[in-house]
């Protein structure tokens, strides 16, 4: 049985104690895994996007590049931590998010995954050897470009493997309050079913980072 949650946003809720912003979060549960988690062409911003590159963890990434941290949080039983975007409620990711100047990447994906997730409760069990590095989509680049007033071609990133050690009541999609909310839902999943609903331009890098740490979902 697969646990689904959802949170509503409400921007006034940002500062308020988590036992009433529970009131605003509901659960549904559905046997085996719900149709809407099933493979869709109504997906946003599906094409083909080239293998992506990799680029040793000594190194800097590539020029051009946002560098940018991948947090796969899984809980005792294997599962993967996945959320829907607010602004893309089909399209599901894990955790994700910029370094800071002169941050250390590991210090950014424990800071990114308690300002999305709420989660401070986690162990660091493995990351990636190299950076990889996808492109953005024109239309993205283009929105992004606008967002942050930095023109990117796309997002180098280092993924750490983490494992929750807390309770499931950590987990808030308000996150800690210090950034705008980014998820709408969240659910444990397999490695297919998060690779099945992350946004095709993204889908290399997942799979790349998934078989780098299969070894720790058997």
């Amino acid at each position: 049985m697969v646990i689904c949650r959802s949170v509503f946003y409400y921007p006034t809720l940002l500062r308020r104690p988590l036992q009433h912003q529970v009131l605003y979060t509901s659960t549904c549960r559905f046997k085996n895994y719900p149709s809407k988690f099933t493979k869709s062409s109504k997906l946003p911003l599906l094409h083909r996007s080239p293998r992506p590159r990799c680029t040793s963890s000594m190194e800097s990434p590539s020029e051009g590049y946002r560098k940018n941290v991948g947090i796969c949080l899984i809980n005792p039983s294997k599962k993967i931590f996945g959320a829907s975007r607010l602004d893309l409620p089909d399209a599901w990711q894990m955790p994700q998010g910029g370094i800071d100047e002169s941050e250390d990447p590991k210090v950014a994906a424990i800071r990114e995954l308690k300002e999305e997730t709420g989660v401070s409760s986690a162990e660091v069990l493995a990351e990636t050897p190299s950076w990889l590095t996808y492109d953005f989509p024109p239309e993205v680049r283009e929105k992004l470009k606008h967002q942050w007033g930095s023109d990117w071609k796309g997002q180098a990133q280092k993924w750490f493997l983490l494992k929750f050690t807390g309770n499931e009541e950590e987990i808030n999609l308000l996150g800690d309050g210090t950034e705008k909310p980014e998820f709408g839902e969240w659910s444990w999943m397999s490695p297919e079913q998060i690779i099945d609903r992350v946004v095709a331009f993204k889908k290399p890098v997942y799979k790349e980072v998934l078989a780098v740490f299969a070894p720790y979902f058997q």
